[in-house]
C-alpha cells in the first residue's frame, strides 16, 4: 500500500473592527490580498497560531473570538481553520511578510480577493461556522 497523502493545517484571523471593517494584507510573495494567516506549528494551539500569524503579518495583537469556518484547498491539500478576532491595542503596520496592511469593508474584500478567500471574510459575519472546498481560487461544490 502506498503512502497516504498528507495535509497541511493553516490558521487565519478575520480581524473585525468596531466599524465592521476587516484587517487584510497584500502578501509580499504573490501580491494577493488575504486575511493574515499561515501554517500552524507543531505543539501550537489553534488560537495561539492565529495570534502569532496575525502579529507576524500585521504587528497587531488580537483577541480570538470563535471559529468561523474550515476550508480545504483541494489542489494543495491545505486545510485552513479561520477564526473571527477583535483587534488589540497595537496598530497594524507593514511587515516582512506583508507589503501592505489595511482595513477593508466587505465590498472592498469582494472586489480585491479571490472568491476562495473573500468567502472566508463573509462567513466570519455569519452566526455559524462553514465548511467549504476550493481549488485555490474558486469555490468547488461539495456534496
Amino acid at each position: 500500500m502506498g503512502e497516504m497523502p498528507k495535509h497541511s493545517v493553516s490558521v487565519a484571523g478575520v480581524v473585525v473592527d468596531s466599524d465592521g471593517r476587516v484587517l487584510v494584507i497584500r502578501r509580499r510573495d504573490d501580491g494577493r490580498w488575504e486575511m493574515p494567516g499561515g501554517v500552524l506549528e507543531l505543539g501550537e494551539s489553534f488560537e495561539d497560531g492565529v495570534r502569532r500569524e496575525v502579529a507576524e503579518e500585521t504587528g497587531m495583537t488580537v483577541e480570538v473570538e470563535r471559529l468561523t469556518g474550515v476550508y480545504k484547498n483541494l489542489s494543495r491539500g491545505i486545510v485552513a481553520l479561520v477564526f473571527r478576532c477583535s483587534p488589540g491595542s497595537d496598530l497594524a503596520a507593514q511587515t516582512d511578510e506583508a507589503r501592505e496592511v489595511r482595513w477593508m469593508n466587505r465590498d472592498e474584500v469582494t472586489r480585491s480577493m479571490s472568491p476562495a478567500f473573500a468567502i472566508r471574510v463573509h462567513d466570519a459575519f455569519d452566526t455559524r461556522p462553514h465548511t467549504r472546498a476550493h481549488d485555490g481560487v474558486q469555490l468547488v461544490a461539495t456534496t
